[in-house]
């Protein structure tokens, strides 16, 4: 699996902004969007930035058109969960499923329906 750059918060916001346009956005398109949904005035160079440091971390396809760019998604909002998941299994149990639900419900029963669900998802892996 593919190493992938941490997003701070705001950068994740502009890359579920950008997966919910479902298509190329350009940055005045992406302005609209913060000022009329989440009100947040923000500047085009503000913006540009924000662009700018997810195409660097390989999040974007970054296409010229004249003056203006227009930018792609480079992965799906899926794989950009797995990534991350994948991530906190490496980085704080080892890897191991086994330590993450350990640890996730150390003091917590598990009810039968989990348990089943569960032993569904191992047996198809």
């Amino acid at each position: 699996m593919k190493k992938i750059h941490k997003l701070s918060e705001t950068e994740l916001e502009v890359m579920q902004t950008i997966w919910k346009c479902n298509g190329p956005v350009k940055s005045s398109e992406l302005l609209k969007i913060f000022a009329e949904s989440k009100g947040k005035e923000w500047k085009g160079q503000t913006i540009a930035t924000f662009l700018a440091r997810l195409a660097d971390k390989g999040f974007l396809y970054v296409h010229k058109e004249g003056r203006s760019n227009t930018y792609i998604p480079r992965i799906s909002p899926k794989e950009y969960k797995q990534l991350e998941a994948r991530g906190v299994l490496n980085a704080m149990y080892q890897g191991s499923i086994k330590n993450f639900l350990s640890a996730l419900y150390d003091n917590e029963k598990m009810s039968n329906e989990e348990i089943k669900e569960l032993k569904q998802w191992f047996s198809k892996k």
